[in-house]
């Protein structure tokens, strides 16, 4: 038989089809831009969810930019019909310069083309978001380091999910791209993802199900040439599926809070969190249930103490913050010092012994000011600024240890004198940022205007806050929208006059700081409740024990006084226990009690004062409800973590069922457009169980070595209907491209593809040993063959442009030294 040359189809098509027929190589259509658009809506979407883990909207702006950004350049690429690794490529390249162009354009080349100082950027941008996802607890004020994280995962997730969708023939698969995004809300929020955010997710997610199967490509381009009502009733059908299993999940498994998925139910595996925040947005912590994180604690005062764990002193307008100081910090070692001189008389130094239990957090919770601890585990450091206390690569939970602490004996007499200039304090403590609201302003100049000392204008602060007009409340700031601790969330406090120790701190430290008195706020817990039992401490006795947990958590101001040093006062009522140098009261002997937070725990009684006679063991057991979700968060991640790597080990075979589903969808093709694909499964397949075609052998020689081989068994015996496959593919691979055009212009009469490729692939697996069959399930050679040529294809490309440009830098020499040296008179 002479084989006639292959015909060109595209020309053949173009010839015999009706007039006006654009051939199909003419025009792309409309999937790259309807595939970009539903993938752009889905990961749009499902940042709408954000909204109550970032505070605000001011960060959906930067976030949809990217998104659409990285979206149309994925989207113009494919339509160009560049190779899935450029268009994979351009993705990448439109993020990093849309990311550059948004938060780097001072350090950038042309504003958007990253240099060497963007990457020092990039690095404090990351650092600044670390902090904030350790440090804040929802909503979180939405500083640029957090903005551009979120805006390059978020593009990630747009290149992810757009190669499961179209290179990888995967579209459902894209719904664990959206599933990462709406993980975050769906675990922080205490309203979970909220009903906008999922129905914009699903519309997306739809929307990519659609276009995967509306436009159904042919095998040499992504024309939209396939419209199958079967096709679009599946994808409503399997987006149905995926809506109701969304919807039943929480209500079947156990760890989701009551509620109905998305509004009211969030996923909680770990129970509630045990760490107190070391940052002031405390609302979680004190809206929760259940008090956890419980800490018990001896000591030999005369009453329940503070615990502070952290001070909250850098206020950059948008919200307060823990300046850490590492450079400056200490090892816990010896005597902590304060600092700053201590004019006071009579200092009240007290003894007590801590064990933090379940509490977690890389702060210590300790009484102020600390000026010695022992029976620590790990390596600890301190800020001489501050006498903050933090692990380094440990943190507090189960820690029992002792401290001595000392502070001056004030009284109102003695502050009311301290009015000398503030001398050696760090501007960190003075610094107000320059878009304080008007209302802050002027109700600081009102509120103090007849105080004539910087303790008079505290007192008279302390009191306006403590008055009448305000009122303490956990919930009105969620229902207001001022659930934080920025200026403007001041302004709307200062404005509704209801609010939490965060707002009631906050207001104070910022109200000194404009009258010009420093000012920080002190994170940590209220005086708790006694237990009715005795610790024994070494050269104490007993000592009466007490309790706080999350319920107790509390922010209040500490000002500056020179001699005195820093001291506390307690803006928020309802909350603590007025201070005796701080109360209206001219007998400043004792203290004013409000309860010790009774009023917040309801159900328990406060205990008689007195302790118990029974001793305990230093130091008293810790509890708390946090207890089964520390055990279980290590299980969570590491099931994660098996789960991703067995994903990834995994893909190689996904791909490979991929590509063969795709293949064999053949009701929408053309059958002229089948037969190749069919005889590239067969190619595939042989590859995948040993038998890789060469690059020059034609189809018919590799089908009688196909054949011949051991792979199908012996022909007319049980894998005859293999061999019959065989021989019909390639007769049918040949006349389609050496044979006369076929006028048949029906769609999916092709002589029944599947069934062969089926009995193909059964008498393979038949003939197979085990660990071939493995191989070739899940580590098939085609496709690692396939991605080890498409990660050596930019190599490959850049060592022939750099061998053409040696060649022709080779000949540019040549050529000018024979001019230069050529004998004069042989022109």
């Amino acid at each position: 038989m002479t084989l006639a040359p292959e015909r060109n189809v595209s020309r053949d098509k173009a010839a015999t089809g009706s007039p006006g027929q654009v051939p199909a190589r003419s025009r792309v259509g409309a999937y790259p831009w309807a595939m970009a658009g539903a993938v752009a809506l889905s990961v749009a979407g499902a940042a709408i969810s954000l909204n109550g883990v970032l505070r605000g909207w001011a960060w959906y702006l930067p976030i949809l930019t990217t998104v659409v950004v990285v979206c149309l350049s994925i989207a113009t690429l494919r339509a160009l019909r560049a190779q899935p690794l450029v268009v994979a490529a351009s993705g990448f390249a439109s993020l990093i310069a849309v990311l550059t162009l948004t938060f780097f354009r001072s350090t950038g080349i042309a504003g958007f083309i990253p240099s060497g100082a963007t990457l020092a950027e990039v690095d404090r941008f990351i650092r600044r978001a670390s902090e904030t996802v350790l440090a804040e607890s929802a909503p979180v004020a939405p500083n640029a380091g957090i903005v551009m994280v979120c805006c390059a995962a978020l593009g990630l997730t747009v290149i992810l999910i757009d190669a499961l969708a179209v290179p990888l023939g995967m579209p459902a698969t894209t719904g664990l791209g959206l599933l990462a995004i709406l993980v975050v809300p769906a675990t922080v929020k205490p309203q979970s993802v909220g009903v906008w955010g999922f129905i914009a997710t699903v519309a997306g997610y739809l929307l990519i199900l659609a276009c995967s199967q509306w436009f159904a490509s042919d095998s040499r381009t992504s024309a939209d040439s396939g419209r199958n009502p079967g096709q679009l009733r599946r994808a409503v059908l399997t987006g149905t599926v995926a809506l109701v299993a969304t919807l039943a999940v929480p209500a079947a498994i156990p760890g989701f809070d009551h509620g109905t998925f998305p509004q009211g139910s969030r996923l909680n595996p770990w129970g509630a969190g045990t760490g107190l925040n070391p940052m002031i947005t405390l609302g979680n912590s004190l809206r929760a249930p259940g008090g956890s994180g419980r800490i018990t604690y001896a000591t030999n005062a005369a009453g329940s103490l503070y615990l502070r764990s952290v001070t909250v002193d850098n206020f950059d307008g948008e919200s307060w913050g823990p300046d850490d100081r590492d450079a400056e910090r200490r090892p816990v070692a010896g005597q902590l010092e304060t600092g700053y001189e201590i004019v006071a008389e009579e200092q009240l130094r007290q003894v007590t012994a801590v064990d933090t239990g379940t509490f977690t957090s890389p702060y210590l919770p300790l009484p102020y000011a600390p000026e010695s601890i022992r029976g620590l585990d790990g390596s600890w450091t301190w800020d001489p600024a501050t006498l903050a206390v933090k692990g380094t690569n440990t943190n507090s939970r189960a820690q029992q240890y002792i401290v001595v602490s000392s502070t001056p004996k004030l009284t109102a007499t003695l502050l009311q004198q301290s009015s000398q200039a503030v001398r050696g304090i760090r501007d960190d403590f003075t610094r107000v940022p320059g878009n304080v609201p008007d209302i802050v302003r002027s109700t600081a100049a009102t509120v103090t205007a007849s105080s004539d000392t910087p303790f008079a204008k505290a007192m008279a602060i302390q009191k306006y806050l403590r008055s009448g007009e305000f009122t303490y409340s956990l919930q009105s700031p969620v229902q207001g929208g001022y659930d934080g601790n920025g200026l403007s969330v001041l302004a709307d406090f200062l404005a509704q006059k209801s609010g939490y120790c965060i707002h009631f701190s906050s207001a104070m430290a910022v109200m000194a700081r404009l009258e010009g008195i420093p000012s920080r706020i002190a994170v940590g817990y209220a005086p708790g409740r006694t237990t009715g039992s005795t610790v024994s401490v070494a050269g104490q006795g007993g000592l009466p024990e007490y309790e706080v947990d999350a319920r107790d958590a509390h922010a209040w101001p500490e000002l500056y006084f020179q001699g005195l040093g820093w001291v506390p006062f307690e803006p928020t009522p309802s909350r603590g226990v007025i201070p005796a140098y701080a109360t209206e009261t001219s007998n400043p002997g004792s203290p004013v009690s409000l309860e010790n937070n009774a009023d917040l725990l309801p159900g328990t009684t406060a205990p008689a004062s007195t302790p118990g006679a029974t001793a305990a063991p230093l130091p008293g057991a810790g509890g708390g409800d946090g207890d089964v979700g520390q055990v279980l968060l290590p299980w969570l991640f590491g099931t994660a973590a098996a789960l991703g790597l067995v994903l990834l080990a995994a893909s190689p075979g996904l791909v490979r069922v991929g590509r063969r589903a795709r293949r064999l969808r053949t009701e929408d093709r053309a059958r002229e457009d089948v037969v190749p694909l069919a005889w590239a499964e067969i190619r595939d397949l042989g590859t995948d169980y040993g038998l890789p075609p060469e690059s020059s052998e034609t189809a018919r020689t590799y089908s009688a070595r196909f054949r011949q081989s051991s792979l199908l068994g012996e022909s007319g015996g049980m894998d005859d209907a293999a061999h019959q496959a065989i021989r019909s593919l390639t007769s049918d691979f040949e006349r389609r491209h050496y044979g006369p055009p076929v006028q048949d212009p029906g769609r999916g009469r092709t002589g029944a593809i599947a069934p062969r490729i089926a009995a193909v692939q059964q008498s393979l697996r038949a003939n197979a040993s085990l660990p071939r069959r493995l191989r070739a399930d899940w580590l098939p050679p085609s496709v690692l063959g396939l991605w080890a040529w498409l990660l050596a294809a930019p190599f490959k490309k850049v060592n022939r442009l750099a061998r053409g440009t040696a060649k022709a830098a080779a000949r540019s020499g040549s050529r000018a030294r024979d001019r230069l040296f050529r004998p004069r008179g042989s022109q």
